[in-house]
């Protein structure tokens, strides 16, 4: 264990999509308490002083890492900026497939009530092979003891963490390192918005603060507010099915509300699932098809054309010949300007780089009508600029170099004020109109915090234009001073003051991962009319009733909830709930208590009183209600239990809870007994005696597979049942003397247990007590094929687990396919068969199953094995979640055949032609790299009839391995490395005692990162002792087929561990390359500097690349 004042954090390229930063709660649907084991208390660094920095490093290695059988694990615990800290890590994840982890108060259950203290921090995996491929996420949070650690809960996929020739576990060691910047705290719970600035935040569902950023910026732009207002709206409308009056739903309660307001509504109009509010999607696109949507709702209303006249403006692309008199112009309307960052220091940069002259000439001559190829300026200028202008920063963009999208975190500044008729008007076209002034006054910046796959979203608004700004952060919003929201949002670098001389007092320095993402201006002559007066006049009057009656609603229930502790809700079961319930809603057990009438009742009422009630509900007088207590008893089945004394009667409501249920006793259950007479009118409840047993009757009918409610008797422990046949006959409306069978329906937890009664055994010798239940029918006579469930516990085991299975092509998951009733004991082969029957496949063994993720609502990664499963409720299981949903797909050839074959894609690279074809391989699993060799030379062309094959390893531009032939190709990872074939050059076959086998590979030195960058496709090249580098490129230059006056541009190093050394011509290359057989050979060898101009392939020979982003669609 190490603690150490760190380097600069530099924003490191992370891996895979962080998906939200969250506690670590079992699933991140928001806080929740989870255990937490108490801090170690005797520790080595509890003895350091106090005074310790605000900012250091703490180092933890992890031995035999993938031999951890724990679900979480802890490290020591390290002071920072006085305070204890600790990681908390999940080995096997956080109940997902990567690894889990939090940066942990290590005392918080020791700090005293109250307590908060706010970090900025980052956790990293180290890479112990490539420093510069370990995986480091920031973030910044105010911990508190409801959430006590924060970090990422798929900080990296397992996949990658446990792939030995990731880097990631050498020696089954894992290198975890934390950085921690120590913050002054602000208390956030007691933070009231409404009282301190009076606006309201938005609630995140998930991870939609990009969405809250932006909908907050579009609410303080009064104007678009009003519009959205008065686009028409029906009392009818449902707001969950339609966007614009979900919108105004949430805009009024912006407005009018005092607490923080939620979006599902209008997410859910959006047609998004969970799943889509848990991907961060880009802000600009969003802003895109949200505007897109509501000026095609608004088409044909009073307020068409809104969106147009406040954001849309125009600008002229035009190319201008040089030497003849030819000009070509088109006209084009935006709603947002794209702005570059990089390479630009301010807005006014960005302006000049977009209307930047470009000259067509050389090689890139225009090609003018009636002229032929000529010299050109091409270029754009504005026509004119919109009202509301909507500036998106490029802080992301593609690294053609690393095959990545990376996000540029440099400095870039800009105005209060935006002068866009500066110099004379240089923006501008011929054609613009000179008379409106271009001057425009900073509205709203949106910030993102993070790094390119995840982090956060917040906006600076300042509504009315005054100088006060205001932060708007999800629920919170507070007060900020200018410097905050302008100054601080640039970007670029920060350094942290040392202050402890103990520790290396090199510049602590944070990349300041926050900054301006979007920028909102408005024009200075148009701020009158933007930032109009919104009143309650705006709002159709059905908004105003519905959204006031919501409110009250929710007043309600918050008064409910807050009086709660004075009341109790009493539930009353009667017959009529029976037969109306039992074989529709439910077929076990009696009742459903959630649809039976509830009273709230105060608890001091005399129970007596609270009778007088349910006489006025039901129409039942006092002296005839009889009511029973219900008892769940140790099989889980719940049943009324006994009759209340007079004694408990008497009691008050609340009394009389507590005795019924000590375990829940927020409610009350209750069964009322009222017996009728021949009239149909009630009538006093008979005397019960301890003889007497009450019992409920349940009849099916296998013919029609019903099951219904027939009634209820009172019998004597003493009788048998033969005595009530003819009365059960009749309570069925069978003949009297018809032959009946009868069963006790015992539980149906965890199985169903349901038993043939003896006729001629006394209820008693049969165990029959208070509240057992009989389910009889009529006996079967002849065959009893004709019914699928003959008798009652088989129709039992049915009902019990019977599944309807939504059933989804692999190719479109979004999609139910088709349905299937099918049992949750159905073995795998069941489940196949019924799918290939429906599918009218012949062979079930060609149908793949796959389970569903129930917390992403995606397909899980691995298909179902061929019978790896026992049953189907095997297959529905996720975690402690079930699901309804099973992705299939057709194979081409029977599933456990291609289980016990390898699939590798290899992407063979012709010797002579520029041409990479992939091929997919399929081999006995057992089968060696030279069996694949023999397999590809039967799909390819070769330079010659004896040519002979290798197969390497390549991995971002470097070759890792030659696979030699012997090698089984079972542990070969095709998903991470691309596997290339390649014939051997002849040169490399006639190899003299003295002759270099070297890695040569393409490189750009990046000057931002200070390190040199792999591209390109890397090769091996023979070279002899004595061989200058002018000899060697003359070799190089012939191979690679590069034009003269390209190949004078490039530069020859030898590079090791990253570092150049550059090469003169007269230099001998062998002499450089001394060390053999050294592990990481491809970490030295000769590389060439140049620009990388060459096309992209289209193919990624399933290279991981991780995508972007997932497209934003809003489906209604």
């Amino acid at each position: 264990m190490t603690l150490m004042t760190p380097p600069p954090l530099d924003q490191q390229q992370q891996q895979e999509d962080d998906e939200m930063l969250v506690p670590h709660t079992d699933f991140p649907h928001g806080p929740q308490p989870m255990e937490v084991a108490q801090a170690e208390t005797a520790n080595p660094v509890d003895a350091q002083p106090v005074e310790d920095p605000p900012s250091a490093r703490f180092t933890w290695t992890i031995e035999n890492f993938s031999r951890l059988n724990t679900k979480k694990l802890y490290s020591d615990v390290f002071f920072v900026g006085g305070y204890k800290w600790r990681i908390l890590i999940f080995p096997k994840g956080n109940n997902v497939d990567h690894l889990s982890m939090y940066l942990d108060v290590a005392d918080s259950p020791t700090l005293p009530y109250g307590w908060s203290r706010y970090a900025q921090f980052s956790l990293s995996v180290v890479n112990q092979i490539h420093s510069k491929f370990s995986v480091r996420k920031e973030t910044q949070h105010q911990f508190n003891a409801r959430e006590s650690d924060w970090g990422f809960t798929s900080f990296m996929p397992l996949g990658e963490l446990y792939d030995p020739c990731r880097g990631y576990l050498v020696n089954d060691t894992c290198i975890v390192e934390a950085d921690v910047a120590v913050r002054r705290v602000i208390d956030y719970w007691s933070h009231d918005s409404k009282k301190e600035t009076g606006y309201v935040g938005l609630k995140n569902q998930g991870a939609t603060c990009y969405m809250n950023s932006l909908l907050q910026t579009l609410y303080h732009i009064p104007y678009f507010r009003k519009a959205v207002y008065h686009m028409p709206t029906t009392e009818n409308d449902n707001p969950s099915g339609s966007i614009p009056l979900a919108l105004q739903s949430l805009f009024y309660k912006l407005q009018y509300s005092d607490t923080s307001v939620a979006t599902k509504e209008l997410t859910k109009s959006f047609g998004w699932d969970t799943y889509d509010s848990f991907m961060q999607h880009d802000v600009q696109e969003l802003n895109r098809v949200l505007c897109e949507k509501l000026e095609d709702k608004m088409k044909g209303t009073v307020v068409e054309g809104t969106i147009q006249q406040l954001f849309e403006g125009h600008h002229m692309n035009y190319i201008e010949c040089i030497n003849v008199d030819y000009k070509s112009t088109r006209k084009e309307s935006f709603y947002d300007l794209q702005l570059d960052v990089k390479g630009c220091r301010d807005v006014y940069a960005s302006f000049d780089k977009y209307v930047e002259v470009e000259r067509l000439e050389g090689d890139n001559k225009y090609h003018a009508e009636q002229y032929g190829l000529q010299d050109a300026r091409k270029g754009v200028l504005f026509i004119d600029f919109p009202p509301v202008l909507q500036l998106q920063l490029k802080r992301f963009e593609y690294d053609f170099v690393r095959d990545t999208m990376v996000k540029i975190n440099d400095r870039y500044e800009f105005p209060l004020q935006l002068d866009l008729d500066r110099e004379n008007g240089k923006y501008l076209s011929p054609d613009a109109d000179r008379s409106v002034r271009n001057l425009y006054t900073l509205h709203s910046v949106l910030v993102h915090s993070g790094g390119v796959h995840g982090g956060h979203y917040y906006a600076y608004i300042r509504p009315t234009l005054s100088d006060q700004w205001f932060k708007f952060d999800d629920e919170r919003v507070t007060k900020e001073d200018i410097k905050r929201a302008l100054e601080e949002q640039y970007g670029g670098e920060e350094e942290l003051p040392q202050t402890n001389p103990g520790f290396n007092n090199a510049p602590f320095k944070f990349t300041k991962y926050s900054n301006a993402y979007m920028l909102v201006y408005i024009r200075e002559s148009d701020k009158e009319k933007i930032i109009c007066n919104v009143d309650e006049k705006d709002i159709a009057e059905h908004l105003r009733i519905r959204l006031k009656k919501e409110q009250e609603e929710k007043e309600q229930k918050r008064k409910e909830k807050a009086e709660a502790h004075l009341y109790t809700i009493i539930k009353v079961a009667r017959n009529e709930d029976l037969l109306e319930q039992i074989g529709r809603d439910i077929y076990f057990d009696l009742v459903d208590h959630d649809k039976v009438r509830s009273f709230r009742i105060q608890k001091q009422m005399p129970f007596n009183l609270f009778k007088e009630e349910v006489a006025k509900e039901f129409g039942v007088p006092v002296q005839f209600q009889r009511f029973w207590l219900w008892a769940k008893r140790q099989n889980h089945t719940y049943r009324p239990n006994r009759p209340l004394t007079p004694l408990e009667e008497a009691q008050s409501v609340g009394q009389l809870r507590e005795v019924s249920n000590k375990a829940n006793n927020a409610e009350l259950k209750l069964f009322l007994e009222v017996e009728l007479g021949l009239d149909s009118r009630p009538v006093a409840p008979p005397d019960k005696t301890k003889e007497d047993i009450l019992l409920f009757f349940k009849l099916y009918d296998p013919l029609k597979e019903e099951l219904r409610y027939v009634g209820r008797l009172f019998v004597k422990g003493s009788g048998k049942p033969a005595e009530i046949l003819t009365k059960l006959n009749e309570m069925a409306g069978f003949n009297s003397d018809d032959e009946i069978e009868l069963f006790e329906e015992i539980k149906f937890e965890p199985n169903v247990m349901c038993e043939h009664i003896d006729k001629k055994v006394t209820f008693r010798a049969s165990q029959l007590e208070d509240g057992d239940i009989i389910c009889f029918q009529k006996t079967q006579v002849g065959s009893t094929e004709q019914c699928r469930y003959p008798d009652v516990p088989s129709f039992l085991e049915y009902v019990r687990n019977r599944q309807v299975v939504r059933f989804r092509s692999l190719e479109k998951p979004k999609e139910d396919e088709f349905c299937l009733e099918l049992s949750k004991l159905h073995t795998y082969d069941d489940v196949v068969e019924r799918v290939a029957q429906h599918l009218g496949l012949d062979d079930p063994s060609k149908i793949r199953l796959t389970s569903h993720n129930c917390y992403s609502q995606q397909p899980k990664p691995q298909p179902v094995k061929y019978r790896g499963v026992e049953h189907l409720s095997d297959m529905l299981v996720h975690y402690n979640q079930t699901s309804d949903i099973l992705y299939y797909e057709i194979l081409d050839i029977p599933l456990p055949e291609l289980q016990g074959l390898k699939t590798l894609k290899v992407a063979f690279h012709h010797a002579t032609k520029d041409e990479v074809v992939i091929h997919t391989i399929r081999l006995p699993k057992q089968s060696t790299v030279g069996d694949v060799i023999n397999d590809l030379k039967t799909k390819v062309e070769l330079s010659h009839p004896n040519a002979e094959i290798r197969l390497l390893e390549v991995f971002y531009h470097k070759i890792y391995k030659i696979f030699p032939p012997t090698e089984k190709i079972e542990n070969i990872n095709d998903q991470y490395w691309t596997l290339r074939a390649e014939e051997i050059p002849e040169e490399e076959k006639n190899f003299g005692p003295h002759d270099r086998l070297i890695h040569v590979y393409h490189f750009m030195k990046d000057t931002a990162q200070n390190q040199v960058q792999n591209f390109g496709e890397p090769f091996f090249l023979v070279i002899r002792e004595d061989e200058t580098l002018a000899e060697v490129k003359v070799r190089i230059q012939k191979k690679l087929q590069v034009p003269d006056e390209e190949f004078t541009k490039w530069k020859f190093a030898f590079l090791s561990l990253g570092r150049p050394e550059y090469l003169q011509d007269n230099d001998i290359v062998a002499s450089r390359f001394q060390r053999r057989d050294v592990y990481g050979a491809w970490e030295q060898y000769l590389g060439l500097e140049h620009t990388d101009n060459a096309p992209k392939r289209s193919y990624t020979a399933n290279q991981n690349r991780h995508t972007f982003e997932k497209p934003v669609k809003i489906y209604n």
